[in-house]
């Protein structure tokens, strides 16, 4: 067998007919297995000889230990609990479907910008009280056009982040790791790997956006200093990973009105307790870290994987795969 050779797949996506049908016709003439994500004995069994697994969720210990196993791709946008350092130990291939939710991540990030910016939490609450107006400082709020947007993270969602902004009216900074990045996507680009610092980004934003992944480098990448440096009248907006803020330091710039608000779909821990103080200050809006889903959403899967396959067997480097740059270690 040839060193991109497939032999034997296992696929526990729950995906309808056709679209497992393109996959099988993918990874033809490779035998695969397909079977539910929670039957562990089938899993266990299928990962004694498969040289390919397509999992539902991130790995977990029994993927490990797989004997032939060389290449897993999880069908999330996020990979930090896969980022392990036994994986780059052990030289195995991760792969994930970044990019398949990214318009509508995108356009959650701007619901919270917009909420934010037109107080939505006091208007709802006008409304179910059937009062009209009266909101203390309302005219005085600012719309989004003409404010400077802070985008932290400049991958799948990042990038359309950057590209809605512009229809707002909106000017960008971009923060990224590395400088792939299409030329025009910001207005001014900040590269970590070329020195840049993300303090030339932070106390100039009106709204920060975070959509950058969870490594041993991003975790608490806002911390009470970084917060700190940020305009009492920005707000911050995380559709990334929780632990990229620390949140203590986050609830205590929101109280001190060190800072304006915060748009959270992701916290830590996750799910949010409730007895956190976060879901009842005035000006925080927390989602559940759920989207509505884009339409074509599992075909979006599908076309990453396929793509993979064909530069698998290739030799050539694949989509989202793991880098030991991700490693995420706590």
């Amino acid at each position: 067998m040839a060193d991109r050779d497939i032999r034997s797949v296992l696929i526990t996506l729950p995906f309808p007919a056709d679209e497992l049908a393109q996959l099988e016709a993918a990874f033809a003439p490779a035998d695969v297995i397909v079977t539910r994500p929670n039957d562990a004995a089938a899993i266990e069994r299928a990962l004694q000889h498969v040289d390919v697994a397509v999992h539902v969720w991130e790995l977990d210990d029994r993927f490990l230990r797989a004997p032939l196993l060389r290449w897993v791709h999880c069908d999330r946008a996020g990979l930090a609990r896969s980022a392990r350092p036994e994986v780059f130990e052990k030289g195995l291939i991760v792969t994930g479907s970044a990019g398949r939710s990214a318009p509508a991540l995108a356009q959650h990030a701007f619901f919270f910008a917009l909420g934010l910016a037109f107080d939505a939490r006091a208007l709802a609450e006008k409304q179910s009280r059937h009062e009209w107006g009266g909101i203390p400082g309302y005219h005085d709020r600012l719309a989004l056009h003409g404010q400077t947007l802070g985008v932290v993270g400049l991958g799948s969602t990042g990038r359309e982040i950057a590209r809605l902004a512009r229809a707002f009216g909106m000017r960008t900074i971009g923060y990224t790791r590395s400088a792939n990045v299409p030329e025009g996507l910001v207005d001014q680009l900040l590269v970590a790997q070329s020195g840049d610092d993300i303090m030339d980004l932070i106390p100039r934003s009106d709204v920060i956006m975070i959509a950058a992944p969870l490594t041993d480098e991003t975790f608490h990448l806002f911390d009470a200093h970084r917060i700190g440096a940020m305009k009492p009248s920005a707000t911050l907006i995380n559709v990334a990973r929780g632990q990229i803020v620390d949140h203590d330091a986050l609830f205590r710039a929101l109280t001190t009105h060190q800072i304006a608000g915060a748009g959270l779909d992701v916290t830590h821990p996750e799910p949010l307790p409730p007895e956190s103080p976060l879901w009842d200050l005035p000006n925080v809006i927390i989602t559940p870290h759920v989207s509505p889903k884009l339409a074509d959403r599992t075909q979006r899967s599908v076309d990453i994987i396929v793509e993979n396959v064909r530069r698998y067997r290739a030799g050539r480097p694949m989509l989202n795969q793991l880098r030991p740059e991700d490693r995420f270690s706590r």
